[in-house]
């Protein structure tokens, strides 16, 4: 492990946490706040760090693998313990574990909230809350990856180690190519919502924050009704084609762009996202018929939930603990399947759910005929066994995971629905979860054990689990 070479490039992140500090502090300054003091004080804090990493840079400049997997995992903890930072100083939420939680949920797009009143933050510590969706929605190293000056071959085990999905693949053969190329698409089509919002009637603040949850498939929202809060079909409609949009492999965006469009849409995972949301959407449409005045009322409701939990965005416009058995429990569905592989959005993925399906039929039909000669293909693509297994070992991983974080969390006694419910949300990144941290609660009243859980758990949902795994197993050796 090149130890001097993973201190410099995890300085070089510090400097860039940095520089995005500035923007939140603009903002309060603008707004003539006098937290906005703090942004600046942990930015200079930080710019210690990226100056001591730009006057030590090792001359073996190498590295592995494992490297990347350890300085994904350890650049996330790092950026949500600084992000914290100015909620803390200023008085904006007063304990650090809390605002640990919130920042971690900012960067990981999570959008699950400690806070019952989040209206009484001043607007920069609600624009930070919801810009660090923005830039985890992508992935801080692919950002970082943007804006500095790495070789082919360290970018590419940065971009390995943090991209979602159960295959990785580069756009172009330079990866901080494809991390631009990335990053432009994902720059545009935020802008085009905030001006779709603003037509609506929508301030530019609001348009912001609201576009940078969606574009993050994060959630925060200023206000504490949400979305809902603004009661419009319009900006509703406008936010469910968003979230799904950000849902959908950036890929085929790449592809769409250079005009291959067989391409795009020869992809099964795709068809497989938009035919769950369809799906759901239709069910809960029918299941809620007789709850709204109208069909299309229903409908309108149904497809807001069911887009921001499929995308683990997290906004709402219904409380859907109210809503039937039936729908709630599709929606649980739909917080573990998640998006798409290579999107901004969380859960297991789409493409694993297939794979994990296609490998049960493949051993079925191989019971019944031994002798058969059966493959696994996605997009007509044939998988490797490699490929195949680590679906599997993801998803046992995921599973344990999960039970271990409900028994720890459970010792605070709460409901069953709500313990769950928390472990289910946090782990795939969507937000609100059921019962107590539902669409209108929150995670105030946990213990601050449980809430250190569940970073653990928003963190590992979003790396993928092992990336984290790994951090942890090389702090345990005394050598690495």
């Amino acid at each position: 492990m090149n130890k001097k070479m993973i201190i410099h490039i995890i300085g070089k992140m510090m400097g860039v946490e940095a520089l995005l500090l500035l923007l939140p502090a603009f903002v309060g300054f603008l707004y003539g706040e006098e937290s906005a003091v703090w942004f600046v004080v942990t930015a200079a804090v930080l710019a210690v760090f990226f100056l001591v990493a730009l006057g030590t840079k090792p001359e073996d400049t190498k590295l592995y693998g494992k490297d990347g997997l350890f300085i994904v995992s350890s650049a996330w903890i790092l950026w949500s313990l600084f992000g914290a930072m100015p909620f803390f100083l200023s008085g904006s939420i007063p304990n650090y574990v809390d605002a640990f939680f919130e920042t971690v949920s900012g960067f990981t797009t999570t959008g699950s909230t400690i806070l019952k009143d989040v209206e009484a933050l001043p607007q920069c510590m609600l624009f930070w809350r919801s810009f660090t969706h923005w830039v985890g929605g992508m992935g801080v190293l692919v950002f970082v990856m943007v804006l500095t000056n790495l070789n082919k071959q360290n970018a590419i085990h940065l971009m390995r180690a943090e991209v979602p999905g159960p295959e990785k693949d580069k756009l172009v053969p330079k990866a901080r190519d494809t991390a631009r190329i990335l990053y432009a698409m994902y720059f545009i089509l935020t802008m085009v919502q905030v001006v779709l919002m603003m037509a609506g009637g929508m301030n530019l603040f609001d348009s912001l924050v609201h576009a940078f949850g969606t574009a993050g498939t994060g959630g925060f929202s200023n206000y504490a009704d949400s979305v809902g809060y603004f009661d419009s079909a319009y900006q509703d409609g406008v936010i469910t084609v968003f979230m799904i949009l950000f849902g959908i492999n950036f890929n085929l965006y790449y592809f769409l762009a250079i005009r291959q469009f067989k391409t795009a849409l020869k992809n099964e995972e795709l068809w497989g996202y938009l035919g769950i949301i369809a799906a759901a959407i239709a069910a809960i449409t029918v299941n809620l018929s007789s709850s709204y005045d109208s069909v299309l009322e229903a409908f309108r409701y149904a497809a807001f939930q069911v887009g921001s939990i499929i995308t683990t965005t997290g906004y709402a416009t219904a409380d859907y603990n109210v809503w039937p058995v039936l729908s709630k429990c599709i929606l649980v569905a739909l917080m573990i399947v998640g998006a798409c592989a290579s999107s901004t959005g969380g859960g297991i993925k789409v493409s694993r759910l297939q794979i994990a399906l296609k490998s049960i039929w493949k051993e079925v039909k191989h019971m019944a005929h031994p002798k058969s000669v059966n493959v696994v293909r996605l997009s007509g693509k044939k998988l490797g066994e490699d490929t195949i297994h680590n679906v599997y070992i993801y998803l046992l991983a995921y599973t344990f995971l999960a039970i271990v974080s409900v028994i720890l969390v459970s010792a605070d006694n709460f409901d069953f629905e709500t313990t769950v419910g928390s472990v289910i949300t946090t782990i795939g990144n969507v937000g609100p979860g059921l019962g107590m941290t539902g669409p209108i609660g929150s995670f105030a009243d946990y213990s601050m054990f449980s809430k250190l859980v569940f970073c653990i758990d928003m963190l590992a949902g979003r790396l993928e689990i092992f990336p984290f795994l790994m951090l942890f197993s090389y702090m345990w050796r005394k050598k690495f």
